[in-house]
């Protein structure tokens, strides 16, 4: 066996092709209830009776809470060793809290007395949210035992946004074609009942099979420099970010782009855009089944040059190609009539929207799935510049800017329909579309996801983990593990 095998299998941790496929299903199982709850300002305003304004401030809030967690339960992980490993416990855990408290939060907060209704929702909501910071916190963290190899690591991307667009695309074609045709509208409880069960039911099974996805990765020996126990304390988190100059980048990337697509897959959004300037609700969902096909193209070829070029430069690429896509349609839809778009009426306009929309929502998928090993590399990083193993930490510190970031999601899109006229309620599709509406639908659904990605290409200028930096990551701790063995086995 030649020396450079002997080095590459001594330098890096690989995993089966079917532990990451399993272990990719953990992200789906939190994507699966985000989905369901992504409906929840309907229920809220809607059947439990309150106030648009309020509702927005409220989700806004638990993102922000949501975020105050991401510290939390990062510094636990990284204190965390058990029979079970350090990430299993805690995928069992977030799956609990969520499932009980998404029962209670749809069955029973429409029939508390009106002065406790509000302060019964945040609190459910706000106990919901620790259980989900639980399960998505483990989802970055195991990254660095699932693999460390530069050219496998990527390939979770090609799983996770297999599972994940097709969990949207499925999920959105199921809202509108099936539940909300079946229940008579977001108004009635039967629908939100409906969707709960599947994404229980279904997050379950998911977080099963990630767990067998992970369990022979989930010791010890995986863990960074695996003979070093590393003490962190609380106060840790902030010399950690300050000196890891990629994370700060990365977060910065993602964060701007995550709030951008939070505002373009809000309900109210896809209602105005689709069911009131293009005239057919249905086609949000039909639309993500014409488009996955070519979504799922883009990633995978993305992920193929991802394994050979590196992670950054993918991700560069995929960012203005998104951005050129989505500013050439947004003048296109200025320039016809939206109700000219039909898949049952195939004409030049449609292909061309749908052309310039494919690319815009593949490549941006593209980009935004290649965030969670991108966060690992950040991790080997931050291994590689202090020997501290702390991937908890490093991960939900990303996860507290993103969320903070983020959270202005649902209050952008709630204060800015309320400044047209609707402060009650969302935007319903039998409203009448105006003027005033055409331009926040344009603003919501095309101006946040390009600005998200012009700040995403201006903080990639200043990220340094490109192809050739993370090949000397990885060998440089691999020669720390390789000098720790051989000492031990000298004493």
């Amino acid at each position: 066996m030649s020396n450079a095998i002997v080095e590459n299998k001594n330098q890096y941790n690989t995993a089966k092709l079917w532990q990451i496929g399993f272990f990719a299903l953990n992200n789906t199982a939190t994507n699966l209830y985000m989905f369901a709850l992504g409906f929840i300002s309907y229920y809220a305003a809607g059947i439990a009776g309150v106030a648009v304004v309020a509702v927005s401030t409220i989700l806004t809030f638990m993102r922000i809470w949501d975020s105050v967690t991401d510290p939390i339960i990062g510094f636990i992980i990284d204190k965390t060793e058990s029979k079970l490993g350090k990430f299993r416990p805690m995928m069992i855990i977030g799956q609990v809290i969520m499932a009980s408290t998404v029962i209670l939060m749809y069955n029973v907060t429409h029939l508390v007395p009106d002065g406790f209704t509000l302060i019964f929702f945040i609190l459910i909501y706000g106990v919901y949210i620790i259980g989900y910071t639980f399960q998505t916190a483990v989802t970055k963290a195991a990254q660095t035992v699932l693999t460390n190899d530069p050219k496998q690591r990527p390939v979770f991307a090609v799983f996770d946004a297999t599972y994940n667009i097709a969990l949207f695309t499925l999920g959105q074609i199921a809202v509108a074609s099936y539940l909300v045709p079946k229940h008579g509208g977001f108004n009635k409880i039967g629908l939100f009942i409906e969707l709960n069960t599947y994404a229980i039911v279904g997050s379950a099974v998911f977080t099963f099979l990630a767990i067998i996805g992970i369990w022979a990765k989930d010791r010890k020996e995986f863990f960074g420099l695996a003979e070093q126990t590393v003490q962190t304390k609380f106060r840790d988190y902030w010399p950690i970010f300050k000196g890891n100059r990629p994370l700060q980048m990365l977060t910065i990337a993602a964060s701007t782009d995550k709030l951008a697509g939070s505002i373009v897959r809000h309900p109210a959004v896809l209602v105005m855009f689709f069911g009131l300037m293009i005239g057919d609700y249905a086609l949000s969902g039909t639309l993500g089944l014409v488009t996955l096909i070519p979504t799922l193209l883009v990633t995978f070829v993305g992920i193929g040059i991802a394994r050979k070029r590196g992670l950054k430069r993918t991700f560069v690429g995929g960012t203005w190609l998104a951005l050129i896509s989505f500013a050439i349609l947004s003048v296109f839809m200025l320039m016809i009539d939206p109700k000219d778009i039909s898949l049952s009426n195939i004409g030049v306009v449609t292909v061309i929207f749908l052309i310039l929309y494919g690319a815009g929502i593949g490549f941006g998928s593209l980009t935004g799935n290649m965030v969670i090993p991108m966060i690992a590399d950040c991790s080997d990083y931050e291994t590689y510049r202090t020997g501290r193993y702390v991937p908890g930490m490093l991960g939900t510190i990303f996860s507290f800017v993103d969320k903070m970031i983020s959270s202005l999601a649902a209050t952008i899109v709630g204060f800015m329909v309320a400044m047209i006229g609707f402060k009650e309620d969302f935007p319903q599709l039998d409203d009448t579309f105006t003027t005033q509406l055409l331009i926040m639908t344009m603003i919501l659904k095309f101006g946040f996801p390009i600005l998200g990605w012009i700040a995403s290409i201006i903080a990639m200028k200043f990220y340094d983990l490109d192809d050739a930096k993370m090949a000397e990551i990885q060998k440089s701790i691999a020669d720390i593990k390789a000098k720790a063995s051989k000492d031990k086995a000298a004493v």
